[in-house]
């Protein structure tokens, strides 16, 4: 399971645990971090405000205590406004990392019969050495 998923899932939990209501995948908005906040993914926290009968920034961290308390994947949060950045643990990215390493077959796609041709060109470096 990609960690979007993972955290699209537990979110969602959240929500239906703490307000009572129940989610659909595209009302779950996670994007990256922008570079000036602490984080690695944002769940935009807007569309929950009106089931939890709070301010975008008290909806943020009771979300964000619940994925801390109930998800490993999690390491910190912060909130700035009505998005709640997340910060992925070590221990995570390590677990990826080393499933990656064990998986001889890692990013590697074989052709099917249905697979498009593709021809790749490779173009050597001659030294300019050479024409002078």
């Amino acid at each position: 399971m990609n960690l979007e998923t993972i955290l699209g899932t537990v979110v969602s939990e959240a929500v239906k645990t703490l307000y009572g209501m129940e989610t659909e995948a595209n009302q779950i908005q996670l994007q990256k971090t922008k570079k000036e906040f602490e984080g690695d993914l944002t769940a935009v926290i807007f569309p929950f405000v009106k089931a939890a009968r709070k301010s975008p920034e008290q909806t943020g961290h009771e979300i964000g205590e619940y994925i801390l308390k109930n998800n490993p994947v999690v390491s910190s949060y912060n909130v700035i406004k009505g998005f709640l950045n997340l910060s992925i643990s070590k221990s995570y990215w390590i677990e990826t990392l080393n499933l990656i390493h064990v998986d001889a077959t890692f990013g590697i796609k074989k052709a099917t019969e249905d697979s498009p041709l593709m021809m790749i060109e490779y173009s050597s470096r001659i030294p300019i050495s050479h024409f002078i």
